[in-house]
């Protein structure tokens, strides 16, 4: 979106115009909602507009709920804003930390700030992108004590702050189309000021959930978040923003509710064992956090090999860190063989997990010409020096 795109948008009529867009699911429905808008005397730009807002609305169902469809958003806006739920959390902290006056430096499109200020705090939000900052005002303007500037983290006047949140910039710059930058010293701001800011305040900074281990600080929290089985943020917490006593977190949102597992350090190994009766595979965030032994210890099971987190045991456990299978054969990793048995059980639908081997699901899957009306999970993986094919089901 450019920045005339948006003036024209955010009149008076093109919000009114966005507002009273009905619900459309096809390209005849987009068709016809155009046509009627063009002859209503509506500009091609506008009419644009809109309909890429109501997509995007729709789209940020599943992040907002019902929030979406008062918001403004770009494409990478979007897809890089935090979840309301998880940004909820992170506005916890500051309440919990007792302080009032927060600023969101990197804010988007204005998610974590949205939270903050839910939460009764002040705070003031500062995006470098000047569509996107624009985009927050619109966002924040039910709440009289958000205040949101364009300009750079860098050069934010904290004067008054008592806490910081931090959303470096881990992709491209624009507001669609863009990519993600792979190394950590090309965020913006960068890490060496985030980690600097972090030695002055109380500050909590989001970064990707495959973020290198290696540079996490001794000095903080790190807690990986994980929605419906996605891990979706590593988050790090300094100061009175991070629990004493937990350095590793891996917190699971589900439907249901939210479960943690935390410990001081990362866990120790659990011993590693034969092949039993379950197969456990842990929640991505549970792995990242490197809490591995501490759920096995939990479950009562052992590791199938020291470096590959499966976990096994003869009892079944159920537990929300870690999804359970029942395993009912093992074979080799022999394509030829699998087919065969799988096309004996007439299983038609697989679901193919692997870990430890270097396979591509999608191609091996072809090979195997699944046929039939039975279901099953495959995890194709290695215990020990030996490669193994186990066909199981979720408990």
């Amino acid at each position: 979106m450019e920045s005339a795109e948006l003036r024209e948008l955010l009149t008076p009529e093109g919000l009114a115009l966005l507002n009273s867009l009905p619900e459309y699911s096809s390209a005849t429905d987009v068709l016809k909602i155009v046509s009627e808008l063009r002859k209503a005397g509506n500009s091609a730009s506008l009419v644009a507009s809109v309909l890429t807002q109501a997509k995007l609305r729709a789209k940020a169902q599943s992040k907002f709920g019902d929030f979406a469809s008062t918001m403004l958003f770009t494409e990478a806006g979007l897809e890089q804003a935090t979840r309301l739920p998880v940004a909820a959390l992170h506005a916890g902290r500051f309440v919990r930390a007792g302080l009032t006056r927060v600023a969101d430096l990197g804010c988007g499109i204005g998610a974590d700030a949205l939270a903050i200020a839910g939460a009764g705090l002040s705070v003031h939000a500062v995006e470098a992108d000047e569509v996107t900052a624009a985009i927050a005002v619109m966002n924040l303007s039910a709440f009289p004590e958000a205040t949101v500037s364009h300009g750079t983290a860098e050069e934010a006047d904290l004067t008054g702050i008592e806490g910081v949140y931090l959303d470096p910039a881990r992709r491209t710059s624009g507001h669609n189309n863009t990519s993600r930058l792979t190394k950590s010293e090309d965020y913006l701001p960068s890490l060496d000021f985030a980690f600097g800011l972090a030695a002055q305040l109380p500050t909590g900074i989001k970064l990707g959930p495959g973020f290198d281990r290696e540079l996490i600080p001794d000095n903080c929290e790190a807690q990986w978040v994980s929605v419906g089985g996605d891990v979706v943020e590593l988050g790090l917490w300094f100061g009175p923003l991070a629990r004493e006593g937990i350095a590793r977190s891996a917190l699971i949102m589900t439907p249901e509710g939210m479960h943690e597992l935390t410990g001081a350090a990362d866990s120790a190994d659990a011993e590693v064992g034969p092949l039993g009766r379950y197969l456990y595979e842990p929640d991505g965030a549970v792995i990242r956090a490197r809490l591995i032994g501490d759920l096995a210890r939990s479950l009562g099971a052992h590791m199938l090999d020291e470096h590959i987190a499966y976990m096994s045991s003869e009892t079944l456990v159920h537990s929300p860190f870690a999804a359970a299978f029942e395993v009912h054969e093992q074979f080799p990793l022999d394509v030829k063989q699998l087919a065969a048995e799988l096309s004996k059980r007439n299983i038609g639908t697989l679901e193919i997990k692997k870990r430890g081997v270097d396979i591509d699901p999608a191609e091996f899957r072809k090979k195997l010409k699944l046929s039939g009306p039975e279901s099953a999970t495959l995890f194709l993986t290695r215990i020990g020096e030996r490669r193994a094919a186990l066909l199981a089901q979720r408990a």
